[in-house]
């Protein structure tokens, strides 16, 4: 029997399908004959008395999931996610520039420091990559601090915003699209696929032009889902490392590009498991040891 503790913070609790997946984990474990336990942030003395500990909370190295999973690390726990995934996911130069290493197909990309945000600069990748651009900071997630730029001057006050947090902004060719695939992959195995389509009027995952409107989600069984596209999401998620990931994925005319790839990504009841219900039992497995 495995003792395996989810970290959880209390704004996870009060969502409802996220509340939901938690008791889904925790029936899942009791089912395979194993003990799970949850843990918040005033109990972590107890850490060291688990096998293994499951991060359902924000992960960012400034967060205390990030302290979580270091000190299971270095108590020799088997631990979802593992800090080195939290750290390149955070910050997405670094994501991108292994996700290029591997030549894993993504949208043209550029990376640019202060001086670099110009306007001969934002005139060229006008010019090469197409109007609109899409800029984001390292660290953005749900969709914040990602913005469309239509103009030199749009580029050059978005940009100049986002090095306010950053000492360096991405710019990437736009792709309109309806939706973004997303694949959840775990050491190597697809464990998910669905697709989150965007509200009306809008172009990314969480709109917050449009009081924070969200994506509807479709589920799909993984045997259905299309080779290329695991394919594109497995090799993906292997330039990151082994953990928990989820990608996101733009189909292109029958090519995928890799958006984002994304450490501890939302596995929410009713949402990311509908037609994957072992989604739970096999994340237990992984952390149990086991073969999933």
């Amino acid at each position: 029997m495995a003792k395996i503790a989810i970290f959880t913070e209390r704004y996870t609790i009060r969502s409802s399908v996220e509340l939901a997946a938690l008791t889904n984990y925790r029936m899942a474990a009791f089912e395979l004959g194993h003990q799970l336990d949850f843990l918040f942030r005033n109990e972590l003395r107890y850490l060291g008395n688990y096998d293994a500990v499951f991060i359902r909370a924000l992960t960012d190295p400034l967060n205390t999931s990030y302290v979580v999973a270091r000190i299971a690390e270095m108590k020799g726990l088997r631990v979802l996610d593992e800090s080195e995934s939290i750290r390149i996911c955070c910050d997405k130069v670094n994501m991108y520039q292994r996700l290029l290493a591997k030549n894993i197909p993504i949208p043209q990309t550029a990376f640019l420091n202060a001086k670099e945000v110009s306007r001969e600069n934002a005139a060229e990748l006008f010019e090469t990559m197409g109007i609109p651009l899409v800029l984001k900071a390292p660290n953005s997630s749900f969709s914040a601090y990602v913005e469309k730029v239509k103009s030199v001057d749009e580029f050059l006050k978005v940009g100049k915003r986002f090095l306010r947090r950053a000492d360096r902004i991405i710019v990437q060719q736009f792709m309109p699209s309806e939706f973004d695939w997303r694949v959840i992959v775990l050491a190597g195995k697809v464990l998910a696929v669905v697709k989150y389509i965007f509200a009306e009027n809008t172009w990314r995952l969480m709109d917050r032009s449009q009081a924070g409107e969200h994506c509807n989600v479709q589920g799909f069984k993984v045997e259905d889902a299309e080779p290329g596209l695991l394919e594109v999401a497995v090799d993906a998620a292997n330039a990151i490392g082994e953990s928990l990931y989820g990608v996101d994925i733009k189909e292109v005319d029958g090519e995928y590009f890799v958006i984002e790839v994304n450490d501890n990504p939302n596995i929410d009841a009713g949402l990311e498991d509908q037609y994957s219900p072992d989604i739970y039992k096999k994340i237990v497995q992984y952390l149990a040891g086991e073969e999933f």
